[in-house]
Order: structure tokens, then C-alpha cells, then sequence
């Protein structure tokens, strides 16, 4: 029996007679300390735990710090501009602006503005009013082979399923939606009631699992599809190739939050885990991705199509490239998912070390679809970490035509980045299956606060595009955002990735470090 334990029963057990004898009203603490015992001998005998047999009861201490250390860290110990995944400098002005407070900062930044990596916008001397721009910029997609192009707005909600939100998520969300006219992407969980009761408009996701149109085995069920893609308020289909937080895995959803009524949306067994395949079993070439792109644009009356995916390696999507050269069939948008990770839960690898970060993979998707002269048909939607005003201006600098934002929506939902996403304990109702916990979140209340994120963050962009001299969002290019390389340097993102010129990729010589790709694509 190790020596402090057995000091504890000792002192103890005289502390608890001496108290005994003195008021029979401690009986109470003999109870507690009798349990404790027994739990210090269970503690002693147990195999499992190395630390328990050695240190019966105080051992245990370590996993309620184990527990406390993410709170702790993110209240009391790191900076505004430190914390990760978000830093509380960004989620407080996701907060002020759901809640339509004051956004503004006083005496000045607390950014390093000579650490590498810092960014920042050149003004204009002839800078414009704000309030004389479109105050909500729209964007259309929809190529020459599209029937229903969409208006877009110039920020939406991106894909996230319900069954990794709850309901009452996916209702403020879609009310938030409907409020500010933008658009909410289902994740590739499927088209669940909770959408279609906001009737807002939406982005039917289509990932490798088909959930809400497959078959029995798992494959693609065309019916089904066209049945839900001509509801009136689906207004484009996103195929899900891949996402940033695990490219190349397939999504997971655990069996404690497939509920009976998730399975049924999705057209699986409950209770059980649901490992969407790493590949689409529709499709396993380039030419065959555009056979079904031209499939679904044909079931869903000439609605939108595009793909999400998150860069891998760059000779693939430059076959894919070529194969829209060579086929004339183009998909209306491209999502390009950051590498950096997004709301759904992944092994650590992936998160950490699988993929493209969104800055290189936007650049490389701008310059091949503006190489192979695709872009004029394509529009580029840029999905990682959209925060706030100027994230949308870097992107859109950098060729993006519109974003997307998960986090940002999920923090206007009342988010606190509490890191329980995977185990269903989310403790503000928004990521988790828990009807208790889901009960916390107001649909009324959090609606609105995310129309005020929108509404708020978009006009902080039209703001910053009014200070740069634009009165468009087109007119942004790589020549308006400046980066640090170190303390005395910094170059402009057209130094930094200089801009390819329409046509460049279709014939030989190619621009610098495109030959080997193009030469290793099959």
C-alpha cells in the first residue's frame, strides 16, 4: 500500500473518532471518508491506471486538470491575439456584431506589425463614402450550360450537417439565413426538415456517402436526387470531393449522434457509426466527375453545380483542367477548402498535416482556371477561417469571387470554442445531439444574431473596399494587399504570386513552376 495513502487513513481515522466523540454530527464526514478509503483501495487494486496504484485518489486529480487546462488557457492565460483555433480578438467581434454592439477597438492594435506574416491593405488617397457602394454585393454563378443561375451573396454559411449541429443550430442558421438573403450550405448530411422549415435559400451538399440519395448499398440514387434538387429554395448542388479538416478521409459521424430520426435523413442504420468513403463510387476519373456534374445539372433542371475540394497534389487538378478543355463541360463553381481545418472532427494528422492551406490553394486554383481560360464561366467560392471584413478582402484579392464561413456562423450561434464538437457534450446546444444541452440554444434569439454577423461583417467589407478607392469588388486584385516576409521587407501578393495571364496553361511554353505539374498530369 503506498505510504501517503496509508498516512491518509491513519491521520485520518483519528481526525474522524476525535470529531465523533466530540459531535455526533460529523457522522457526515466519517461517510465521505469511509468512501474515499474504499475508493483509494479500488484506486490500489485496478490495473489500468499506472498512476492511481501509486497515487490512490490524488491521481486522479490529473484528469479533472486535463479537463480544466482549455478553459483555463483560453479565460485566464493566453493573449487576445494568441488563442487558437480562433484567437479571442476575432471571436469577440463575432460576438458584437450577432449582438449589434460596438465592434471598434481602442489605442490601437496589438498585432506585432513587423512579426513576418502580418498583412494589410493599401488605402487609397481618393478613398470613397461607403454608404455610396452596393451595401450587399451579389455575385451570379451560373455558366453558359446553367438554367437557374443564382444570386449570390458575397458571404453564405458553409457546409455543416445536421447531425454535427443540432436542430435548434441548423434553425437559427437557416432563419439567420432567410433574415439576411444569403445562402446555407447543408453539409453533406443531407436535406433534413430543419433546412426546409426555414425556407431559406440553401447549397445541397452531395458528399461520397449520397446521404438523402443513395441506395440501400450506398450508391447514388438519381430519383431521389431530382425529387429534393428542384425544391425552389435549393439553389445550387455542391459535390463534396474532399474538405479541408480531413482531405482524403471521409467525414464521421459518431454512432451517439446518429439519432433515429439523423438515420433516416441520411438513409442508414441508427445508432451506428457512419463513415462516409474516402472516394465517390459514381465516378473514379476526371471525365467521369464532369459526366456526373453534367447528371445532376440535368436532374436539377440546370441548377448550379459545383465541386468542393481541398488541393492536394496540384497535376490532378490540372488534369481535371484539361479534361473541362477537352469535354466542354465545366462545373459553375469551385469551393476551395483550406487545408487549416474547419468544424468537423479529425484525426490529428489530417487536421495538422493533410492539405493545402487557403491562400496557396486559392492562388493555384485562380491561375489554373485562368491559365486553361476557364475562369470567365467558373466563379471560386474560398472556405477557412472567414472572420471578418478583410478576410473576405484577402480572398477576393486573391481571385476568389465570393465566401464561405463556418466558424464565424457557429460563433454568432453563441459558440465559446469550448473543443467538444466530437463528443457530443457541446455545452451551448450547437454541436451536439443532446436534447438537453440543444434545449440552451434560443432559435429565436440566435437567428437574428446571425443575420447581424453577416450583415455586420459584409458591411466592414464594403467599408474596407470604399477606403482602397473600389467601388466593385471585381476591381480587387493581388496589387491591393501587402505582406510582411520579415522585420525590414514585404512585397505585394502580385509579387508574391505573380498573376497568370488568360490561355498560359493551353500551350507550350508554360509559365514558371506549372511544366512539371502539367507534365506529370495523366
Amino acid at each position: 500500500m503506498p505510504k501517503l495513502f496509508k498516512n491518509f487513513i491513519i491521520i485520518g481515522s483519528i481526525s474522524i473518532l476525535i470529531l465523533l466523540i466530540l459531535d455526533w454530527s460529523y457522522l457526515w464526514l466519517a461517510v465521505i471518508f469511509i468512501a474515499l478509503i474504499l475508493l483509494g483501495f479500488y484506486d490500489i487494486r485496478q490495473s489500468k491506471h499506472s498512476l492511481w496504484r501509486n497515487f490512490p485518489i490524488l491521481g486522479r486529480m490529473r484528469w479533472l486538470l486535463e479537463e480544466l487546462r482549455p478553459p483555463i488557457r483560453q479565460y485566464f492565460i493566453e493573449s487576445d491575439i494568441d488563442g487558437v483555433p480562433i484567437n479571442r480578438q476575432l471571436r469577440s467581434v463575432v460576438y458584437r456584431r450577432s449582438k449589434k454592439l460596438m465592434s471598434t477597438i481602442p489605442f490601437g492594435t496589438k498585432v506585432d506589425v513587423y512579426k513576418a506574416g502580418y498583412e494589410w491593405i493599401g488605402h487609397s488617397l481618393n478613398a470613397l463614402k461607403s454608404h455610396d457602394l452596393e451595401q450587399s454585393p451579389r455575385i451570379i454563378v451560373g455558366g453558359k450550360d446553367c438554367k437557374k443561375p443564382y444570386s449570390s451573396s458575397i458571404l453564405n454559411i458553409s457546409a455543416m450537417s445536421f447531425g454535427a449541429l443540432s436542430a435548434n443550430a441548423v434553425m437559427a442558421l437557416g432563419h439567420g439565413a432567410k433574415i439576411g438573403n444569403f445562402a446555407l450550405n447543408t453539409g453533406e448530411g443531407g436535406l433534413s426538415r430543419y433546412h426546409l422549415l426555414t425556407n431559406c435559400d440553401l447549397i445541397w451538399q452531395i458528399g461520397t456517402g449520397y446521404f438523402g440519395c443513395r441506395n440501400e448499398d450506398g450508391t447514388f440514387n438519381a430519383e431521389k436526387f431530382e425529387q429534393k434538387a428542384n425544391y425552389e429554395n435549393v439553389k445550387m448542388i455542391e459535390i463534396k470531393l474532399s474538405q479541408g479538416a480531413k482531405p482524403g478521409h471521409g467525414g464521421i459521424l459518431p454512432a451517439y449522434k446518429n439519432t433515429a430520426e439523423i438515420a433516416e435523413i441520411r438513409g442508414v442504420q441508427a445508432n451506428t457509426r457512419v463513415d462516409s468513403p474516402p472516394t465517390h463510387s459514381s465516378f473514379s476519373s476526371v471525365k467521369g466527375l464532369l459526366n456526373f456534374i453534367k447528371e445532376l445539372r440535368t436532374l436539377s433542371m440546370g441548377k448550379p453545380i459545383g465541386f468542393k475540394l481541398c488541393i492536394g497534389r496540384k497535376e490532378e487538378f490540372i488534369e481535371l483542367c484539361q479534361a473541362m478543355v477537352e469535354y466542354g463541360i465545366k462545373p459553375d463553381f469551385i469551393t476551395v477548402d483550406g487545408g487549416e481545418g474547419g468544424t468537423g472532427a479529425a484525426p490529428l494528422e489530417y487536421t495538422n498535416s493533410v492539405g493545402m492551406p487557403l491562400r496557396e490553394a486559392l492562388v493555384f486554383v485562380v491561375d489554373c482556371l485562368i491559365g486553361f481560360d476557364l475562369k470567365k464561366d467558373i466563379k471560386i467560392i474560398a472556405s477557412g477561417k472567414v472572420l471578418n471584413g478583410m478576410h473576405i478582402t484577402k480572398a477576393l484579392a486573391l481571385g476568389a469571387d465570393l465566401c464561405a464561413s463556418a466558424r464565424g456562423m457557429m460563433l454568432s450561434l453563441g459558440c465559446i470554442q469550448a473543443l467538444q464538437c466530437h463528443k457530443n457534450t457541446c455545452p451551448t446546444g450547437v454541436a451536439t445531439q443532446n436534447p438537453q444541452l440543444a434545449r440552451g440554444l434560443v432559435v429565436e434569439d440566435k437567428k437574428q444574431r446571425v443575420a447581424n454577423f453577416h450583415s455586420g461583417t459584409v458591411e466592414s467589407f464594403v467599408e474596407i473596399l470604399a477606403s482602397a478607392g473600389l467601388d466593385d469588388c471585381s476591381k480587387l486584385d493581388r496589387t491591393h494587399i501587402f505582406r510582411r516576409l520579415d522585420q525590414i521587407s514585404y512585397k505585394r501578393y502580385d509579387e508574391l504570386y505573380t498573376p497568370m495571364r488568360v490561355g498560359d496553361l493551353l500551350n507550350h511554353p508554360y509559365p514558371e513552376g506549372f511544366e512539371r505539374f502539367i507534365n506529370s498530369a495523366k
